[in-house]
């Protein structure tokens, strides 16, 4: 199995297709205004969020497929699709679970440092996975990184957890994401499908042992349902971007939802940010500009070639 595309590769098989861009930078600017939404949701626990994230953003898309009359075509998914779409279920709700719990508990900064670090997550996969040659400005790129990690580790006291399972959880879901033979719909559906009956027992264990957030009052009870059209809008932005725009597009947008991430954890949030961690995203911006400059370089040279 491999990637339609990937930023090591000869050629790329994905031609940027009309609005490819536009889907792109709506999901990512709608992800980077994340930390706004969750952090109205303190009021309940990162499992019971994720539980109902889950539940409702599937609710919401087979709604969708009903109304569009699409809804029997998940009966035409094969066995292989839907384990790939368990893969993916599972890398995003770990995702979301993480995150949720990072910006509830005050670490919008170093979920921003996960995002920052996705896309030289999604390079190593490829290596590790895919026996793909790197150039040696992306083995630059890399060690920028392993340093920026360790200068964080020692900042932080231990290693930045948060940050290092968001960037390969979400890297994880990407990589299916372009292989997975479904449209943004229907993959969003499997996903959900998957993952609703674990949703559902949780949801169901919160009511019966009496600590339940939902159902309790309007206003908490409207937040967590539209967790649901929140949760769906960027993923199929994200999905149609996928399908449309070549990786290395979507590696420069991604860097839009951390920096919009990483401004409201210092702005708003005011997180502490030391020397000694400015010094640690300093490296993995460099590295991002090593990787982001090879990148555009061999994607000028396959256009003149």
């Amino acid at each position: 199995m491999r990637l339609r595309e990937s930023p090591t590769e000869a050629g790329p098989a994905v031609r940027a297709a009309p609005g490819g861009v536009v889907f792109g930078a709506g999901a990512y600017l709608i992800w980077g205004l994340f930390p706004a939404f969750f952090g109205l949701l303190e009021f309940a626990g990162p499992v019971e969020i994720l539980a109902q994230r889950i539940w409702w953003t599937l609710v919401v898309v087979l709604a969708l497929l009903l109304v569009t009359g699409r809804l029997r075509e998940l009966r035409t998914i094969d066995a292989a699709t839907w384990r790939l779409a368990a893969v993916a279920a599972a890398a995003i709700a770990t995702n979301w679970g993480v995150y949720v719990y990072g910006v509830t508990s005050g670490h919008v900064v170093e979920c921003a440092l996960g995002y920052f670090i996705n896309p030289l997550v999604t390079v190593l996969f490829g290596v590790a996975i895919f026996r793909e040659r790197l150039a040696w400005p992306q083995w630059l790129a890399l060690a920028l990184g392993a340093v920026a990690v360790i200068v964080l580790t020692v900042d932080y006291g231990k290693p930045p957890w948060i940050a290092l399972v968001l960037a390969c959880s979400f890297a994880t879901y990407g990589l299916v994401k372009k292989v997975i033979r479904l449209d943004a719909m229907r993959s969003v559906a499997a996903e959900g499908l998957v993952s609703a009956p674990f949703a559902l027992a949780v949801v169901i264990a919160f009511a019966v042992t009496g600590h339940a957030t939902f159902g309790h009052g309007l206003g908490h009870t409207a937040l967590l349902v539209s967790t649901g059209p929140v949760t769906l809008v960027p993923l199929l932005l994200f999905a149609l971007a996928a399908a449309r725009v070549p990786l290395s597009t979507i590696g420069i947008l991604q860097y839009l939802t951390p920096a919009l991430q990483m401004a409201w954890g210092v702005l708003v949030g005011h997180e502490p940010m030391p020397a000694s961690r400015w010094a640690g995203f300093g490296l993995i911006w460099l590295a991002l500009a090593v990787f982001t400059a090879h990148a555009l370089y061999a994607s000028r040279r396959r256009a003149r070639a």
